[in-house]
């Protein structure tokens, strides 16, 4: 069923507005949190023709249980969109996600290039988010423009965990572990994106990822060709590419995230490290656009209110973010300390002048 904005899902979310059949925005009405909803049509084998109010056959069942598994297991990080579970609804499977005020990085990327130095502060934000899943053990899989958020401030958040998930799941579901037929599945489920087909899992894999992302937001497109999955499989392999020369000040990074062998690929700690002491040597001005003291790479705190899924938990988290954040930033003076002086001066000045008016005025 394609509900449209009014409809409530699950019990819970309440639909204000459909772009897509498969994506759509709620509001949570047990929490009044806005939400991302993300769809994936479910075969009827999987299905059986569900409705809410009957039960769930066993493999929708598992697959649900699953992506909630995900979601549960990641940590809290202020640039991780939070994930809040999955629910059936007829033939779609559905990804809840927090959602932040803030523009979807396929549409600011849509015109044309990002400036390296933008790229960079993107990278650098995705790196951080990329880190706090690996040390929880995890991998994300699903790194691409459709899955990160940019903020109002500028900030970029990573999402698309749980959609993730999801695909996977399904692919494994109706093709099994391994073989062609999951291959097969899974190229239609995915298609020809190239961040979605490193040729190895887990961290490393989410590091290739994240070169072929940084290059397509430099350059305007994959490193890889993306005619159709095959080819792009093939080329992948081959090691078949553009080189990263059109990275300018990121091309060394690009070019060592972009390595075949994943030992000599950067982790994501080192990678924001590394963008971290770039962004602190940007010349003046960047790409004619922002001045390089704008640009840097952000302490790793809250940028949006804390949904109360974050609250919830528990003050150890508030306690990390608190610390990872660092000292409040000083503020530079209004006024230069260098006219500090010629402005007391001419202060002065002026109230001798009015002083020496309004004398005159009464004395007639």
């Amino acid at each position: 069923m394609r509900a449209g904005p009014g409809r409530i899902l699950a019990g819970r979310y309440l639909l204000t507005d459909r772009p897509e059949a498969l994506r759509a925005s709620a509001v949570d009405e047990r929490t009044g949190d806005t939400v991302r909803l993300r769809g994936l049509e479910l075969p009827p084998v999987l299905t059986g023709g569900h409705e809410p109010d009957e039960p769930m056959p066993e493999q929708g069942e598992r697959l649900v249980r699953k992506v909630a598994a995900a979601g549960s297991a990641a940590p809290v990080h202020p640039r991780l969109l939070q994930g809040a579970g999955a629910f059936v609804d007829g033939d779609v499977l559905w990804t809840v996600e927090e959602a932040p005020v803030g523009v979807a990085l396929a549409e600011l990327v849509a015109p044309g290039p990002l400036p390296p130095y933008r790229v960079a502060e993107i990278t650098a934000d995705l790196a951080g988010a990329l880190r706090a899943l690996h040390e929880a053990g995890l991998a994300h899989g699903n790194l691409t423009v459709d899955s990160v958020l940019v903020c109002e401030d500028g900030a970029a958040m990573l999402g698309g965990l749980l959609s993730g998930v999801a695909e996977e799941a399904l692919a494994e579901e109706l093709g099994g572990p391994g073989g062609r037929r999951r291959y097969d599945v899974r190229a239609a489920l995915v298609g020809p994106v190239a961040e979605r087909w490193p040729l190895d899992g887990g961290a490393a894999g989410d590091c290739w990822a994240l070169g072929v992302l940084l290059q397509r937001l430099v350059t305007g497109r994959s490193p890889f060709p993306e005619p159709g999955v095959p080819e792009l499989v093939t080329a992948v392999r081959d090691g078949r590419r553009e080189p990263a020369a059109a990275c300018g000040p990121l091309a060394p990074l690009a070019e060592r995230l972009l390595q075949p062998d994943p030992a000599l690929r950067p982790g994501a700690a080192a990678v924001r490290r590394e963008l971290a002491a770039l962004l602190v040597g940007v010349p003046e001005p960047v790409d004619g656009e922002r001045p390089a003291g704008v640009l840097a790479v952000r302490p790793e705190a809250p940028l949006v209110p804390l949904s109360p899924r974050r609250r919830g938990r528990g003050g150890a988290d508030r306690e990390a973010v608190a610390a990872a954040a660092g000292p409040a930033p000083v503020r530079p003076p209004r006024i230069p300390p260098a006219l500090l002086g010629p402005v007391l001066v001419g202060g002065v000045f002026l109230l001798l002048v009015l002083g020496v008016a309004a004398v005159v005025m009464f004395a007639g």
